[in-house]
């Protein structure tokens, strides 16, 4: 079984780091880290919720509460999920509308990772009755979507 390499592990910085920074400056991919598929040429799916993403109005500033959803398969690089987590965490400050929020999750994913596909799924409680749900999704040029949509 692959395993990871010694030097791909060493270049995490968030994970197993006996201090935690929490981003402040609001989101970026810059906060992602990844590691190599250790599977390159399958296609497996990877499901990650986080039942705890906040964020706020940008005209009234109530707060919004989500479960962020992300399914993905992997291309050359799967996402590191303490980075994931601290990525979140840095749209807690971030005042945007949940559609802009979902979207922006997809690309700064997209953009450290290059998956094969990936869905982004906002289920944000009710607010003024209405619960919102935006899913954004990407597909990379050469996936064979047909070939793999049973798994999806």
């Amino acid at each position: 079984m692959p395993n990871l390499k010694t030097t791909e592990v060493d270049q995490l910085e968030h994970l197993g780091s006996a201090e935690t920074s929490y981003p402040t400056s609001g989101p970026s991919h810059h906060i992602l880290e990844s590691f190599d598929n250790p599977r390159p040429g399958r296609n497996y799916t990877i499901n990650l919720d986080f039942p705890e993403f906040t964020s706020h109005c940008p005209k009234t500033g109530q707060p919004d509460f989500a479960t962020m959803s992300v399914k993905y398969v992997p291309g050359l690089k799967c996402v590191e999920t303490k980075s994931l987590k601290l990525y979140y965490f840095a749209w807690r400050s971030e005042g945007a509308f949940m559609e802009n929020i979902v979207n922006t999750i997809l690309d700064d994913l997209v953009e450290a990772i290059n998956p094969d596909y990936m869905v982004v799924t906002g289920s944000f409680n009710a607010r003024g009755g209405i619960p919102v749900k935006p899913v954004a999704i990407h597909v990379s040029p050469d996936f064979d979507m047909a070939a793999y949509r049973l798994t999806l």
